[in-house]
């Protein structure tokens, strides 16, 4: 069989194609921002630039592998909630979707367009398979809020003949990431069975000590292992937790840093004496994101370009367990 080609839709500065050259694929990434774009051309990562709306299937017939990770500002909890108060909605249109409407006049609609924006991979797979060409595999990664969209992906994926894992929220320190993050992940193969990958590392719990939990794994990561710093440290988040703004989270360099977003540059960084410290630059935010050190952050708005990526490291994990490495799928 011959190496897969990965189309990767939304595909920013680069976590998954990172991945998946690393493992020995040919990726070419999709992506509209100007930013993402010049970290990508630096980086030497192929790419489209334009809207993904714009583009498809035939754009890239070699293409076996079909991924992305939709735009999550209008799911995630700190930004503007449009795609979460249109869940249902959103469900709805994977339904007609596959009854072959066009919902495109309907999208327009929504209060942000963004949020339709998680419909894109459905119509790509719908579209493939029309054209008697359906993925292989396909890999898709959200915020947890997307959890039910995935879920109804799966229905219409089966009924396309598809192996479905079913959707999962995983969390980014249990392969090996230093920093909590959850993603819901959606995996699906058209031939052998589909898989999510198994934790590598255990779960981080607050108070919870690195030799605790299940002694088949690994501890998690630690900030302290991946960055270089003169002292201890403890990183006082922008955001305030059980929804008090003034009850502001706390992590020491010892634990596993919060959730990497582009406003990491307003959490606070000090000394375990008070003492206030420099902030975690970009290249330190790459890392925590487990990107390499030497990556060729370019363009502006860098920490944001950050924030929006998926970890390599899980992005790894998954198309690990959902197609192998390059050599693997060959010889499969």
């Amino acid at each position: 069989m011959p190496r897969p080609e990965i189309v990767d839709l939304f595909a920013g500065p680069g976590g998954l194609d990172v991945a998946a050259r690393d493992l020995g694929y040919e990726v070419t990434g999709i992506e509209f921002d100007q930013d993402a774009c010049d970290t990508r051309t630096a980086a030497k990562l192929l790419t489209e630039q334009g809207d993904v709306r714009d583009f498809g299937p035939d754009k890239f017939p070699g293409a076996t592998v079909l991924a992305g990770g939709p735009p999550c500002q209008t799911f995630t909890v700190a930004g503007s909630g449009a795609g979460r108060r249109a869940l249902d909605e959103v469900i709805g249109f994977v339904r007609r979707m596959a009854q072959g409407e066009d919902v495109r006049s309907d999208l327009a609609l929504l209060d942000d367009e963004r949020t339709g924006l998680v419909l894109e991979p459905l119509r790509w797979a719908l579209q493939a398979h029309r054209d008697e060409r359906p993925y292989e595999a396909i890999v898709l990664e959200q915020v947890p809020a997307v959890l039910p969209v995935w879920q109804a992906y799966r229905e219409v994926l089966i009924d396309m003949g598809y192996s479905v894992a079913r959707p999962e929220i995983l969390h980014t320190e249990q392969f090996g990431v230093p920093q909590t993050r959850r993603r819901a992940i959606l995996v699906a193969r058209l031939h052998g069975k589909a898989k999510l990958p198994k934790p590598t590392h255990r779960l981080y719990r607050k108070d919870a000590l690195r030799d605790q939990g299940d002694p088949e794994l690994m501890p998690w990561v630690p900030m302290s292992e991946v960055i270089s710093r003169p002292t201890r440290f403890e990183v006082i988040s922008n955001y305030g937790t059980g929804g008090d703004p003034k009850a502001r989270g706390r992590r020491t360099s010892d634990q596993p840093a919060f959730t990497v977003t582009g406003k990491i540059s307003r959490n606070r960084v000090v000394a375990l004496d008070g003492t206030e410290l420099p902030r975690f630059s970009d290249p330190e935010a790459g890392i925590l994101q487990t990107f390499p050190a030497d990556y060729p952050w370019s363009g502006r708005a860098i920490a944001q370009q950050i924030g929006n990526a998926i970890p390599p490291l899980l992005g790894r994990a998954v198309l690990k367990a959902a197609i192998g490495s390059a050599d693997e799928y060959a010889g499969s």
